[in-house]
Formats: C-alpha cells, sequence, structure tokens
C-alpha cells in the first residue's frame, strides 16, 4: 500500500484527544472568504471598463465576478468555501459541548434551532427592499440551514457510514438529473429567461445540467409558487435553485471528514499532507466530469462536479492556512484576518445591512474628489477600499468589546 492510500485509510478512525481549541487557521480562513465576500464594494469590474487594455484589472474583474455558468473564479469559491467550514467546525462543536456538560438532547435542539434561524435569516435579508417576504431558500445562509440538521445527524455517524452518505448523495443527485428528459423540440428557452444563443449553453448528455431546463429548476418553480409571491413564479434569472441544498450538505460532509482530521492526533506533516491529496484528487475528479461531459461543473446549480472541484480547492486552501498559520506559526499575519473570521455571521449580515449605507454615506460627506486620488478609473476600488476598511474597523471594536454574533 502507498503511502497516499496509508494515510487516506488510516483516516477512517482518528483518535479524538481532548481539547477542543479552536485553531487560529480555520477563523483566518474564514475570514479570508468573508474578506472576499465584503471586497465586492472594491468593483474591479468598474475600473476594468475605463481601462480595457489592463491584464492586472481585467484579472481581478474575472475573479470578483461569478461565472456565467460552467467554470469558476475566485468570487464563486466564497460559499463553498464557507459551507465546508461549517462541516470542518461541527467535529470541535461537538466536543465543546460535550465538555460543558451538555446532553443529547440539548444538543440536538441546539442544532435544530441554528438550522431553522440559519434557513429564515437568509430568506430575511432577500427580503430587504421587497413589498413582501421574498421566499428564495438558494441563498447560502439558507442553503447551509436546510443541510445543518442533516449534517449533525450524519456528524454521529462512523467516518465509513460518512463517506457512504457522501456518495449516496452525489451519485444520487446525478442519476436524478441524469434520468430527467431533455426539453422537447422546439423548445422555446426564452420561457425560462434564457436566450437561445446564449454563450453558455451546455449540450449533448450535459444538457441535463442546462440553466433553468434542468431537474432543480422544475422543482423550483413547484415549490416557489407553493408560497405568495409578487407574481407568480417562472424561473430564477441567475439559473439559482433551492435543491442545490442536498449536494451543498456534500460540501458540509467534506468539511467534516476535514474537521475530524485536524482534531485526531496525526502530526502536522501526516494532516497537511492528506488535506494534498484529497485537495488534488477533488480537483482532478471535478474536472475529469466536466471535460468528459458527464456533469458539468456549475456552481449555481450546485452539481456532483462542483462539490469535488470546489471541494478540492477548500481542501488546499485550509492546508495553506493551516501550514503557515499553526504549522509554521506565523499567527500575527493573520490578526486582520481572524478580526473577521471571529464574526463571519456579522460580517455576512453587515454585507447586506451596513455596507451600501456606508458607500452612500462616503460620497454624502466628502463627494467624489477624496476618492480620485489614483485616477478616475480607480474611482470605485478606491471608495470600496476605505468602504471595506471601515466595515473591517466596525468588526474589530466589536472583537474589542467582545461582541460576537453567534447562532
Amino acid at each position: 500500500m502507498s503511502d497516499s492510500q496509508t494515510l487516506v485509510a488510516a483516516s477512517t478512525e482518528p483518535t479524538m484527544p481532548r481539547s477542543t481549541n479552536r485553531l487560529m487557521s480555520v477563523d483566518a480562513y474564514r475570514g479570508f472568504v468573508m474578506l472576499l465576500m465584503l471586497g465586492e464594494v472594491l468593483r474591479w469590474e468598474a475600473a476594468a471598463e475605463k481601462l480595457p487594455s489592463n491584464a492586472f484589472l481585467a484579472f481581478m474583474a474575472y475573479h470578483q465576478s461569478h461565472v456565467s455558468w460552467q467554470g469558476c473564479s475566485l468570487l464563486d469559491l466564497i460559499q463553498p468555501s464557507f459551507t465546508f467550514l461549517v462541516g470542518v467546525a461541527m467535529p470541535f462543536s461537538l466536543a465543546s459541548r460535550a465538555a460543558r456538560g451538555q446532553s443529547n438532547l440539548q444538543r440536538t435542539l441546539h442544532a435544530l434551532g441554528r438550522a431553522f434561524v440559519l434557513t429564515f435569516l437568509g430568506v430575511f435579508l432577500r427580503s430587504l427592499g421587497r413589498p413582501i417576504t421574498n421566499f428564495t431558500f438558494e441563498d447560502t445562509l439558507s442553503q447551509i440551514g436546510m443541510g445543518y440538521a442533516f449534517l449533525y445527524g450524519i456528524a454521529h455517524l462512523s467516518r465509513k457510514a460518512q463517506w457512504c452518505s457522501l456518495g449516496i448523495i452525489l451519485v444520487g443527485y446525478w442519476a436524478a438529473f441524469a434520468l430527467t428528459p431533455l426539453p422537447a423540440a422546439g423548445f422555446d428557452p426564452v420561457s425560462v429567461g434564457v436566450k437561445p444563443d446564449w454563450d453558455h449553453h451546455v449540450t449533448g448528455f450535459a444538457a441535463h445540467w442546462d440553466k433553468n431546463t434542468n431537474l432543480a429548476m422544475q422543482v423550483e418553480i413547484w415549490f416557489r409558487n407553493l408560497f405568495p409571491n409578487e407574481k407568480p413564479f417562472l424561473f430564477n434569472s441567475g439559473g439559482y435553485a433551492t435543491l442545490s441544498f442536498i449536494p451543498t450538505l456534500g460540501t458540509m460532509i467534506l468539511g467534516l471528514l476535514t474537521g475530524t482530521v485536524l482534531r485526531n492526533q496525526w502530526t502536522d506533516k501526516q494532516k497537511v499532507k492528506h488535506f494534498l491529496i484529497m485537495g488534488g484528487l477533488g480537483l482532478t475528479l471535478g474536472m475529469l466530469l466536466d471535460v468528459t461531459g458527464i456533469c458539468p461543473v456549475v456552481k449555481r446549480i450546485w452539481t456532483p462536479s462542483w462539490v469535488l472541484l470546489s471541494g478540492g480547492w477548500c481542501s488546499l486552501l485550509l492546508a495553506m492556512f493551516y501550514t503557515v498559520i499553526d504549522v509554521k506559526g506565523y499567527k500575527k499575519m493573520a490578526f486582520p484576518l481572524v478580526v473577521v473570521g471571529l464574526n463571519s455571521i456579522a460580517a455576512y449580515v453587515m454585507s447586506s445591512l451596513v455596507t451600501g449605507q456606508i458607500e452612500d454615506a462616503l460620497y454624502r460627506h466628502f463627494g467624489h474628489t477624496p476618492f480620485l486620488i489614483l485616477g478616475d478609473a480607480m474611482e470605485s476600488v478606491v471608495h470600496g477600499g476605505v468602504t471595506l476598511a471601515l466595515v473591517w474597523g466596525i468588526l474589530y471594536w466589536m472583537q474589542k468589546r467582545g461582541l460576537f454574533l453567534r447562532i
């Protein structure tokens, strides 16, 4: 058996130490993810439009935008990273609550309550500025909330059963899409909000995962019309769907498996090697499924290949943060990220409730002139940078006073 096979096999029954301490690398990774989300205020795409020949700005604009359908940008990794880290935290949370003497019933009720709050906090934030409640459940928090109770149950299974649960989810979800009939000949995609000549249509067998003609959108049309709407729901313009919470649970299970490894008694070298192996496998399998047309990589409907590819990236990113911060000990440099990571829910809520207010206030009180210091093309970046710094300052102020938004 090779070293890599030995390492993966050994992870099936890790020995759990008594320590339930937080890992700074996990908080730093979470903070990095939330800063990427908050960093949308930088609006690199606006700068790139004014300087179309600038390769750096084009690169930044691409990675601050979601891909139209198939593929992956840095911004697309925010949701899977946040979701993955929910799973990573689960073994630590369970151990911590058990150490505090909580009963199984108390822990179960907490998990169910957290699932409910996360689900409907997402609905609340998506309803801001709407005349009635916007019952949409494809938001990050809602997707995590809808799968959280299942994750809690799976966390109590053996490691082998957890891997089996992941396999059943991925294969079953793939099969459900693959067995759903394609639209009949002559179907007009305009009826589901997609232009016939849209550049990102997937064809052949992969058409089972095309935008708004897939199983998830068929279920979405039925499900969303069970709730009161401003008008009948016909399609989601971005192609997002509630049913994605099922493979999103797969991403959380990958995090759960990773969190168990973080808590076991392996050496740091073994843990990092495991994360690198799993990351490489995830990327390889995800890309192979995509290029062969068996299952395209589509974040918006969280295809099984997306679970594998994004999970691979998450594992590699965690390996990097763990090595630099917890193994090598470069903890001071992680401080700006940890400030955000320790208050990630507050940061998420602020992105919806606060950043826009700060942006408006800066222009209202100071005008545009101070933000033209790097020229007209870079105004959005400078203005967004100041906004981001102020949001970080609020989170730092909250941390200094022990104010943390917990669910």
